[in-house]
C-alpha cells in the first residue's frame, strides 16, 4: 500500500450528510461572528490610526537654529498712541536694542488713541528679556497708560496636532484692561523645547512655556513713572518630544491570527454543548425506555 501524507492531517474533515445543523449552534455562531467582527474592526481601527507617543531629555533639538529662536507677538495696547510704542530687546550676551522695528508693525485702534503692535523677531537661546514700552519714543508721555491685551505669544514653528495639547501660546487672551494704568506688568516665562517628529522621520521645532506674572508701579531715578510690559525668559535644559507612531503591521497580523484562533475555539463550544445536549437527550430516552419496558 502506497505512502499517504494525508495521515498527518490533523484537521480531517467530516462528510456534510453526516453534520447536523442545530438552533444552538447557530445561535452560537451568529454571536461569534458578530464579536469577532467587532474585535476584528477595533484591530483595524488601532491599526490605521496613529499614536502620539512622548518622551523627555537634556539636549538642544535645533541646533540648526543659529541659537536663535523665532518670537512672534501680538498685542493691544488700547489707550496708548502708536508712535509712543516700541520694543524693545535685551539679553545676557550683551544685545541691547531698543525700538525694534523690523518685520513689526503697528494698526491704530480707538480712533488713535490706542495701538496694535504686531512683530516677529529672533531672541537669543540665553535668558533676557524683551518689553514694549515708551523708552524709544522721542517724547515721554506724562501718563502713559499700559493696560493691554494679549493675543498672542509664541516661540519657534508653529505646531497645530489635535493630539498635543501644549502650551504653545500660553499668554494668548491674557487681558489686563482692568489694571492700574501706570502700573508695569512682568511675565516671566519658562521656555521648554518641543519637537514633534511625524511618521515621515520629519521634525518641526516649536516652544512651549510657562508663565508668572506680577504687576507693580516703578519709578525712574528722576521720580517719574515708566511703566513697560516685561517679557522675562530662560530656557529649561528638558526637551519635550513628540513622536507620531502607527501599529507595526506584524502586530495587527498577530492579533487577526488570534481572532481567527477565537474562531476555532467558538467551534470547540458549539460542539462541547451539542455532545452534552445528546448524552442528555440519550439519557432522557434511555429513561423513558426503562419506564416502558
Amino acid at each position: 500500500m502506497p505512502f499517504d501524507v494525508r495521515r498527518f492531517d490533523i484537521y480531517r474533515k467530516v462528510p456534510k450528510d453526516l453534520t447536523q445543523p442545530t438552533y444552538t449552534g447557530a445561535f452560537i455562531s451568529i454571536l461569534c461572528c458578530v464579536v469577532i467582527l467587532f474585535l476584528f474592526l477595533s484591530e483595524l481601527t488601532g491599526f490605521i490610526a496613529t499614536e502620539i507617543v512622548n518622551e523627555l531629555y537634556v539636549d538642544d533639538p535645533d541646533k540648526d537654529s543659529g541659537g536663535k529662536i523665532e518670537v512672534s507677538l501680538n498685542i493691544s495696547l488700547p489707550n496708548l498712541h502708536c508712535d509712543l510704542v516700541g520694543l524693545d530687546i535685551q539679553d545676557e550676551m550683551g544685545r541691547h536694542e531698543v525700538g525694534h522695528i523690523d518685520n513689526s508693525m503697528k494698526v491704530a485702534l480707538n480712533h488713535g488713541a490706542g495701538c496694535r503692535f504686531e512683530g516677529e523677531f529672533a531672541i537669543n537661546k540665553v535668558p533676557g528679556n524683551f518689553h514694549v514700552s515708551t523708552h524709544g519714543a522721542t517724547a515721554q508721555p506724562q501718563t502713559p497708560d499700559m493696560t493691554h491685551t494679549i493675543h498672542k505669544l509664541s516661540f519657534g514653528e508653529k505646531l497645530q496636532v489635535l493630539k498635543v495639547q501644549g502650551a504653545f501660546n500660553a499668554l494668548g487672551g491674557a487681558d489686563k484692561l482692568a489694571s492700574n494704568p501706570l502700573a508695569s506688568h512682568d511675565y516671566i516665562l519658562k521656555i521648554v523645547p518641543t519637537v514633534y517628529e511625524d511618521l515621515s522621520g520629519k521634525q518641526r521645532f516649536s516652544y512651549q512655556y510657562t508663565v508668572a506674572n506680577k504687576e507693580y508701579v516703578a519709578y525712574s531715578h528722576t521720580g517719574r513713572i515708566i511703566p513697560a510690559i516685561w517679557f522675562r525668559y530662560d530656557l529649561s535644559p528638558i526637551t519635550v518630544k513628540y513622536t507620531e507612531r502607527r501599529q507595526p503591521l506584524y502586530r495587527f497580523i498577530t492579533s487577526v491570527s488570534e481572532l481567527y484562533c477565537g474562531f476555532n475555539i467558538r467551534k470547540l463550544i458549539q460542539k462541547s454543548l451539542y455532545l452534552h445536549f445528546l448524552s442528555v437527550n440519550y439519557m432522557v430516552m434511555g429513561r423513558q425506555w426503562t419506564f416502558r419496558w
